[in-house]
């Protein structure tokens, strides 16, 4: 599974945010090239988060963005839910299975269940944990290993 850049981006905007934001708003454009992300993709996703309540807009001279919650009360679930990034590991649709003939298929399951792990990760991880690099070594010991070299295979 590999996620877009919707949701990563995003997380990276408000984790940018929260490490910034001390001093007054922020503006998107001092994010967008900090993060090298585009003030237009910005833009939108702030407007979905904004919605979501994740952050608040500050209008006027010296506006832009504060995050709604302390970072430590924003989980990484909620910013990327905000901005519609689905957390799907499976093909399948709620109304039809994968398969042509509408079932599901035999590894569903599994996928499934991955997607629900992954939710599970990201639900239980702040921006404040990513901001303190608290992140790395959560999937540590023999099954961190095996997940090291799922990720960067040395063949």
């Amino acid at each position: 599974m590999k996620l877009s850049t919707k949701g990563r981006y995003a997380v990276m905007a408000v984790a940018d945010l929260a490490a910034s934001c001390e001093d007054g708003p922020v503006a998107l454009g001092d994010i967008a090239t900090r993060q090298s992300i585009s003030l237009s993709y910005l833009e939108q996703l702030f407007a979905k988060m904004r919605r979501a309540g994740i952050v608040n807009s500050v209008r006027g001279p010296g506006g832009g963005y504060r995050m709604a919650r302390a970072a430590g009360e924003t989980r990484v679930s909620d910013v990327m839910l905000a901005v519609d990034e689905p957390l799907r590991t499976t093909r399948c649709s709620k109304e039809k299975g994968c398969l042509a003939d509408g079932r599901r298929c035999v590894t569903h399951d599994l996928w499934d269940e991955l997607g629900r792990h992954i939710y599970l990760f990201l639900s239980s991880v702040t921006i404040q944990d990513v901001l303190d690099r608290r992140v790395l070594g959560c999937a540590s010991g023999a099954a961190g290993l095996l997940v090291n070299e799922m990720l960067e295979p040395s063949h």
